[in-house]
């Protein structure tokens, strides 16, 4: 099993130096990776469900926030969760991405994109909220083609975005990233099995709606002719070596923690309690 930290800045505040520190603590506990969420604006009376998301929440830019942790760390993935893809031009973002890879050494690598369950969100930027599950389809194609492609350009002709002969420098190691699907719907599982190397649900689901929804994603990668999915859940950083097991066994690969503690020095103890425990360090 890998092990990640997520780190949200409304909750954790926005100091770079707490930033920094919950960084560099989870690479020296063994912790795989750092993962980081988004919105891009907030709005009074946004909910999701019946959750009221106060408006004044600090969320800072994900992948600026992981350009400093990527400068600060040497071996810890770095990891979106999740980030908004309909609200992102995908010929800007394959730049973005692809800058923090190379200046990461390579580190980009756990990229986790979801729809937004805001209204007010997709028309602050400008886009149908009722297209965003086609435009992330779209958006993912073109961020893997302009990763891929070479001097003498690629062209696209979709729905919301169409180029020709456009060419990307760099590109991101290994020629391009992972890019995850996270998300709480039959839909976002199928995307994942579609497009998606990795499955990373929503934490509002039941047992069975969660094992239904990995074997769709599983079941749509196969039918695809695609390799078995990275599985990933978000855990809880006091869960027992059991509940580890039983999530193994249930196909899951990686377990995402939250620190309760905004405080960096109880931050680091409760790192260090449960890399102990469970992970041998």
């Amino acid at each position: 099993m890998k092990f990640g930290i997520s780190y949200s800045t409304p909750y954790h505040g926005i100091d770079p130096e707490t930033l920094v520190a919950s960084a560099v603590n989870a690479e020296n506990f063994g912790f795989e990776s750092f993962y980081v969420p988004e919105h891009i604006v907030l709005y009074p009376g946004a909910a999701v469900g019946r959750f009221v998301i106060p408006p004044s929440l600090p969320y800072l830019d994900p992948l600026d926030c992981l350009a400093l942790v990527a400068a600060s760390t040497s071996r810890i993935l770095l990891g979106t969760g999740v980030l908004l893809l309909p609200y992102h031009h995908p010929v800007v973002l394959a730049k973005r991405l692809a800058t923090v890879d190379v200046l990461s050494g390579g580190r980009m690598r756990l990229l986790t994109v979801g729809l937004g369950g805001l209204p007010g969100e997709a028309a602050a930027v400008g886009v149908d909220y009722r297209t965003r599950g086609r435009r992330a389809d779209e958006a993912i194609d073109v961020l893997r083609l302009l990763w891929g492609g070479g001097e003498d350009g690629v062209a696209f002709a979709g729905e919301f975005f169409a180029f020709d002969g456009l060419v990307q420098f760099p590109k991101p190691h290994g020629g391009s990233l992972p890019i995850h699907v996270g998300g709480s719907s039959r839909a976002a599982a199928r995307r994942a099995g579609l497009r998606g190397d990795g499955w990373f649900p929503g934490g509002a689901l039941d047992a069975a709606e969660r094992a239904a929804q990995f074997r769709l994603a599983q079941d749509t990668a196969a039918e695809a002719g695609r390799g078995p999915l990275d599985h990933t859940r978000s855990g809880s950083i006091d869960m027992t070596a059991d509940r580890v097991a039983e999530w193994a066994a249930q196909g899951v690969t990686r377990i995402v923690v939250g620190v309760p503690s905004a405080d960096p020095a109880e931050q680091r103890d409760e790192m260090a309690a449960f890399a102990e425990r469970l992970m041998g360090s």
